[in-house]
Order: structure tokens, then C-alpha cells, then sequence
């Protein structure tokens, strides 16, 4: 980056794009692209906002150039996500603090909850949701928002990620209505019903695991692996979601690229594959009593 007096905010950017392209950092913890991932990061360095439009003409002094040339410099050498970098990131239309405790929100499960889970569920019906394996409470946070009269219970493994889920409650002002569980899946709800379960579980397999990209390096390997074939979290929710279901409940649940493995391990169970407008795929939906009713989701025998 060319150490002129003074430069644009938007030449920054375009600058700071052309890096990340030859670079070759990968792009989809948040943005997609150079030039967005580079907008991000530069209006962090600078501490402006991308909500006023007069920021992309203000020059920037030396100084500025400098701080924004080391945040670039940070993001391409050591791999690290932009979000974790910026300590922001959007799900469903709301601003979300980030850090390398939790994933960083993508689930295209985003678009399902800005729909008020429509056309698959009556809205008016769910009084009461759980988001498990919660992390950051994006989930959560984004189903108390759009169904403003729900109760929402957080429950995730890891106390860390409780800790940053608990940041986001505080700063949307929900600490009334979402409620953090320290739980291993569902030992430590009790006797507890839904009338939904959402999950972005856990359910990157070995070898996927193996070939990602250096920035999910940065990512809590809890909240990405799940056994040698990414299946391990998913099979716990299919065995013991029924017993935590109201009668006309739903568990929908992203499983990402295990879709056909889920589905061969399990032919006997009626997956609804949701579609997205905006994108992604691999996310399940099935009814309370199209699971197993005796509580326990036995899959097909290998081999067999």
C-alpha cells in the first residue's frame, strides 16, 4: 500500500482488496469477497462507521494509513477472520461482538428466522424455543427479536461461549427472555419442552476437517468437529429432541455438507431439506412426531 500524505477512505479500501486478492486469503467467515472483507477492516482500523456514507471520501492521514496497513497485515499473514479481527459481525440483521471463543455466525438459518420460520411453522404457536449449542447467542438472540412474545432458552457446552452469548443478551437488551444454559446437549434442561429446537450443531468431519482452510484454524474446534464423520452431535439431537418437543413441535438443525451422510444414516427419517433465497443449504427440518418415538434415532449399520 503506497504510503501517499493523504488518501481516501474508499482508495483504502480498493488498496486494501487488491492485497487480499493477491494474498489469496480464503473469504467466508462474514463476507464473501475482497472489497467487503477490506471495507470491514479499514473502518475498523479507522474507527468509522459503514452507516454514514460521507466516510468513504474522508482523507486519511499517514497514521491512519499505517494502522490500517497493520490490521491488513495481520489478517493475510496470520489468517485470522476479519471478524475476529473487527470483534463484529451481522446475523439476521442484527450487529453481533464476536471473538475466537465462538464461531462466527453464517448459517443461512438466518433467513428461515427473519421469515418467522414461515411457511413450515404457525409463529403464533411458538411460545417457547431453544437454541442449542448457542455460541455466540446469535440464534437465539435473532428468534427472541423476531418472535418478540417467545421465551428463548441458550444452551451450549462450553462456558466461554456463554460468557460471549451473555455480552450479546446485555447489549440487546433480552436478559429477560433468553436464558444461558451451561448443558452437554440436553442433560442439563430436565424436563424442559420447546415448541422448536434450533441448532447449528457441531458436524465437520476428520478429513473435512483436515483440508479447511488456515482461518478455521482460529475457530473452536468444539463447536466444528464432530467425529470422524461429522455426525456425533447430530445423532444426540435426533435421539433426544422428541422428549423435549410439545406436541406439533419442530427441530431444525443445519448439518452443512453431512446432508447425504445424515440421510444414509438415517433412511427411515423424513428430512425436509429447507431452501434459501440467499444461499446455503444442508439444513433439516422435521416434526415433533416425526421422530423416533421412542426416543432414540437408531441409524443404519455401516454396511449395511
Amino acid at each position: 500500500m503506497p504510503r501517499a500524505a493523504r488518501a481516501s477512505v474508499s482508495e483504502l479500501i480498493e488498496q486494501g482488496a487488491r492485497r487480499l486478492r493477491r494474498a489469496r486469503v480464503f473469504f467466508g467467515h462474514g463476507t464473501d469477497n475482497a472489497r467487503d472483507e477490506s471495507a470491514a477492516l479499514v473502518l475498523h482500523a479507522l474507527g468509522l462507521s459503514h452507516t454514514d456514507p460521507a466516510v468513504y471520501a474522508r482523507r486519511v492521514g499517514v497514521r491512519g494509513q499505517e494502522q490500517v496497513r497493520a490490521l491488513l497485515t495481520r489478517r493475510i499473514e496470520e489468517r485470522i477472520p476479519a471478524v475476529y479481527l473487527t470483534g463484529e459481525t451481522w446475523f439476521a440483521g442484527l450487529p453481533f461482538y464476536v471473538d475466537p471463543r465462538v464461531l462466527i455466525p453464517r448459517s443461512p438459518i438466518a433467513e428461515l428466522i427473519e421469515r418467522r420460520f414461515a411457511p413450515w411453522l404457525d409463529a403464533r404457536r411458538i411460545g417457547r424455543v431453544l437454541d442449542m449449542g448457542c455460541g455466540s447467542g446469535c440464534i437465539a438472540i435473532a428468534c427472541a427479536k423476531a418472535l418478540p412474545w417467545a421465551q428463548v432458552d441458550a444452551a451450549d457446552i462450553s462456558a466461554e461461549a456463554l460468557e460471549v452469548a451473555a455480552r450479546n443478551v446485555r447489549r440487546h437488551r433480552l436478559g429477560r427472555r433468553v436464558h444461558l444454559v451451561q448443558s452437554d446437549h440436553f442433560s442439563a434442561l430436565g424436563a424442559a419442552r420447546y415448541d422448536l429446537i434450533v441448532s447449528n450443531p457441531p458436524y465437520v468431519g476428520a478429513r473435512e476437517f483436515a483440508s479447511l482452510p488456515p482461518e478455521y484454524r482460529h475457530e473452536p474446534a468444539l463447536a466444528l468437529q464432530s467425529g470422524r464423520a461429522g455426525l456425533d452431535s447430530v445423532r444426540v439431537l435426533l435421539a433426544e429432541a422428541r422428549a423435549h418437543l410439545r406436541p406439533g413441535g419442530a427441530l431444525v438443525v443445519e448439518v452443512g455438507n453431512t446432508e447425504r451422510a445424515l440421510e444414509r444414516a438415517f433412511p427411515q427419517l423424513p428430512f425436509l431439506w429447507l431452501q434459501f433465497e440467499r444461499g446455503g443449504g444442508g439444513v433439516f427440518l422435521l416434526g415433533a412426531e416425526q421422530l423416533p418415538a421412542d426416543g432414540a434415532a437408531r441409524p443404519r449399520r455401516a454396511g449395511a
